[in-house]
């Protein structure tokens, strides 16, 4: 059976694919184990080569590198993000047709594949360029994203805040008091964005990609390539502009990263009257992303503390850092 392969060389022995009772396969916990044996299923199903597997990152999905296959795995993570596969297929069908610079799914394979109570997309490895990431290059995704009229078929309307709800009402293994008040953050939240429709949109509105932050891009030799379209929904486009403001004022971004953003896309976000609105809505996203993974992945617990705890505070003086496996800023 495949072992897949941690990052700095660990390897943990698979754990048995399925559990089925009463006729119906129950998913195995994303724990290291859980992952082996789902890639593992993967492989016997596609023919795909798995011995060489890599878990690469684990927060909302759990991301498997296949090197051998030239192929990345992607699990969700949760009922909540697999609810969004549908679209998440749709949605890099519609960009590939389009030709805009983004991940593909791996030809030749049935998308998505379910297997051991998982549900499973399969995509194209990406060479790495030897260039980073850049804001400049998000935005300049960004800005062609955004200048197409159509949209993926069957495409819901932006409703994050539905999303936030759903990952709190999956939290495991998180004190009743802190899902309380991050209930109230919901619904103190949910009244400011009320006012948004009264606000002068900075960009029409359209087909967006829901999580546009640096993480999200990856540098290929041809040049960078936007990834993960979980979150791709028709709605206020200035929410794709809103991850880097964040991450500025939240992380420790390098100096003028937001500022090369901005000069490539057009416009600053921040300047908008519903930026503040959109802020707590990403930084309560940017908590509650974890909470169902929270207790199959301990190592995120120390960091999802820090950002509760100044959450709760009020405290803008906190600098966040990624979440174990993630990058920045998550």
């Amino acid at each position: 059976m495949t072992a897949v392969r941690m990052r700095g060389g660990r390897r943990r022995k698979a754990g048995r694919a399925v559990v089925v009772r009463h006729g119906r396969v129950r998913p195995v916990v994303l724990t290291a184990d859980g992952i082996d044996a789902v890639t593992t299923a993967v492989g016997r199903l596609t023919g795909l080569p798995t011995g060489d597997a890599e878990l690469v990152k684990f927060t909302n999905n759990a991301v498997v590198r296949l090197p051998r296959a030239a192929a990345v795995l992607r699990i969700a993570g949760s009922e909540e993000v697999r609810a969004k596969v549908p679209v998440v297929v749709a949605t890099a069908r519609w960009l590939e047709a389009l030709g805009l610079p983004a991940v593909r799914l791996l030809p030749g394979v049935p998308q998505p594949v379910e297997v051991a109570g998982h549900v499973v997309t399969l995509w194209r490895a990406v060479e790495r360029g030897e260039a980073q990431p850049s804001a400049g290059g998000l935005a300049a995704i960004l800005r062609r994203w955004h200048a197409v009229d159509s949209a993926p078929p069957a495409l819901p309307e932006w409703n994050l805040a539905a999303f936030v709800r759903g990952r709190i009402d999956e939290a495991v293994g998180v004190p009743d008091d802190d899902l309380a008040f991050l209930r109230e953050e919901l619904a103190r939240v949910e009244g400011v964005l009320a006012g948004l429709p009264d606000v002068d949109p900075l960009v029409p509105p359209g087909a967006l990609h829901g999580d546009a932050f640096l993480g999200n891009v990856v540098a290929s030799p041809a040049g960078p390539v936007i990834c993960d379209f979980d979150g791709v929904s028709i709605g206020p486009r200035e929410w794709d502009l809103v991850p880097v403001a964040v991450g500025a004022l939240r992380f420790d971004y390098t100096a003028g990263l937001h500022e090369s953003f901005v000069r490539t896309y057009g416009v600053d976000v921040t300047t908008w009257a519903g930026f503040p609105a959109l802020r707590s809505l990403r930084e309560l996203q940017l908590v509650t992303s974890v909470l169902p993974t929270l207790e199959a992945n301990p190592a995120l617990r120390p960091q999802w503390r820090v950002r509760l705890d100044s959450l709760r505070r009020r405290d803008e003086s906190v600098r966040w850092t990624p979440y174990p496996g993630a990058t920045p800023s998550r």
